[in-house]
């Protein structure tokens, strides 16, 4: 039997690293407007539709609380086509 690891490379750790972390930013603020699972869904899809840049600028605000700016980029990034149907799929009503 062999097992076979799955090629990653450090681009893409660091990705997933930084989406996971952005999560943390964007949940306080999707709470604003849903809960449990909905919130969770949510960002989720916010997460994933997020530019590389827009994580990078969301994991600054890790730890400290959410400013206009980063409020402004969590909506923008909600208000894409791409988020809204995730959201849809997802089954979570969140409008901008």
């Amino acid at each position: 039997m062999s097992f076979g690891l799955a090629a990653c490379s450090p681009q893409d750790v660091a990705d997933k690293v930084g989406r996971r972390t952005a999560e943390t930013v964007v949940r306080p603020i999707v709470d604003d407007r849903l809960a449990g699972p909905q919130a969770d869904a949510a960002t989720q899809c916010v997460v994933q539709n997020a530019t590389a840049e827009e994580v990078q600028a969301l994991v600054r605000d890790v730890g400290v609380y959410a400013g206009t700016s980063t409020e402004a980029t969590v909506w923008a990034i909600v208000a894409r086509s791409g988020t809204q149907s995730c959201l849809a799929a997802s089954g979570v009503a969140l409008g901008v």
